[in-house]
């Protein structure tokens, strides 16, 4: 049901391009028995956000949609059968809309926000109560919103299928939003981390948020036998491999024996000739993920750990927003606040 009031949102249409974006009004929507309208607050941006814009990402369909999957902000209206909530609370919503727990299958990757289903880049958006988390009162709407893809990709990654612990080397690539908390997860949990970019001056900002050892991959382009030097001469227990195929060569190479890459994103290519000998030979455990549960979302939200936020803009330029993400000049989340 929709009311007879409007509001603002923010629709694209993928294939179409950043420039597709149209900010305008619609019907302020109304809560069904189990659903909630929220209040939003601020949004983030992921790099999925501009695959879809290109038309590139695979699940997505052709349709206008609301984009951007990671938002927060308060509780507005409830439906009547609501119990998880109450109006006024601070919430955000997990990216796999209906992944609470256990085996994800086909029915939740069908619900990922901002691709699958509308997103929230919108003042009001309306989802069901079961895809809600209370947001710690230690963070700020905007930390809060940088959290569901990144964060719990990174959360999935490394604690609930890595395993990571103490004394174990954790790689990480470049300065997106996943692999920011990956570094951070890995120190959290007492792992050491060699960290890989491009750019010097991004390079001093990792050393700061605690790398113990950073490798510039333009300098250094065979940077996954430099990783195995310094762990033990053994390579590396985890890799969160956010390049694709581009990059896949060198974590092999960086990797030990029965060690694991977490294979998350494709920003250096999507396809390539891959060796699958190395794969075989050394026991490499290569698991895609794809973001997680809201249980995860839930014990990731537990930890101390806080989003590394570049630069906020306003909702109405969500056009520059995404931008600036394209330009790949951020360290860290871009968000918009409303």
């Amino acid at each position: 049901m929709t009311s007879t009031q409007t509001t603002k949102a923010t629709q694209i249409t993928p294939g179409g391009g950043i420039e597709s974006l149209v900010w305008g009004n619609r019907p302020l929507p109304d809560p069904a028995a189990h659903e909630v309208r929220i209040r939003v607050h601020a949004v983030s941006l992921n790099y999925r956000d501009l695959v879809i814009a290109s038309g590139h990402y695979p699940l997505t369909h052709s349709r206008p949609l609301l984009p951007v999957s990671d938002g927060a902000g308060t509780v507005d209206a409830v439906g009547s059968a609501v119990t998880r909530v109450r109006v006024g609370d601070r919430v955000t919503a997990n990216f796999v809309r209906d992944w609470i727990s256990g085996t994800f299958g086909p029915a939740q990757q069908a619900s990922s926000l901002g691709g699958e289903v509308d997103g929230m880049l919108a003042d009001y958006v309306v989802l069901p109560e079961h895809a809600l988390v209370p947001i710690p009162e230690a963070l700020s709407f905007s930390e809060a919103a940088a959290m569901p893809c990144a964060g719990v990709t990174a959360w999935n990654a490394l604690i609930f299928h890595g395993r990571v612990q103490a004394g174990h080397t954790v790689v990480v690539q470049g300065t997106g939003g996943v692999s920011l908390f990956a570094l951070q997860i890995a120190k959290h949990s007492g792992a050491r981390v060699i960290a890989t970019t491009g750019d010097d001056a991004k390079a001093a900002k990792l050393q700061a948020l605690g790398a113990d050892l950073v490798i510039n991959y333009r300098t250094t382009p065979d940077w996954g036998s430099v990783v195995r030097q310094h762990a033990n001469g053994d390579g590396a227990d985890h890799i969160v491999e956010v390049g694709g195929a581009g990059t896949l060569e060198q974590s092999l190479r960086a990797v030990r024996l029965g060690g694991e890459i977490s294979v998350i994103g494709f920003l250096a290519g999507a396809a390539a000739n891959l060796n699958l000998v190395p794969v075989i030979l050394n026991h490499v455990r290569l698991n895609g993920i794809f973001v997680g549960s809201r249980q995860m979302f839930e014990e990731f939200l537990r930890t101390p750990i806080r989003p590394v936020i570049d630069r906020t803009f306003p909702f109405g330029e969500a056009l520059d927003a995404y931008r600036y993400l394209r330009s790949g000049k951020h360290l860290g989340k871009v968000v918009l606040e409303n």
